[in-house]
């Protein structure tokens, strides 16, 4: 990806983004032919993202 994201408006739209992404995988999931790679692909990127989000909140916290 790209470097780091120090604007709090820009990590804020980021988090926005990949949340988008994650609900249109979502969307694009036939429930009948899921697998375990699916789940596990969706757990992963939840944990992106909850990574990502107590990242920025680090950062919030120390400004």
């Amino acid at each position: 990806m790209g470097g780091a994201i120090n604007d709090r408006q820009e990590q804020m739209k980021y988090l926005h983004q990949r949340i988008e992404l994650l609900m249109t995988m979502l969307d694009g999931i036939d429930p009948e032919e899921a697998g375990v790679e699916d789940i596990d692909r969706i757990i992963e990127m939840l944990d992106e993202l909850e990574n990502k989000a107590k990242q920025y909140r680090k950062s919030w916290d120390g400004q």
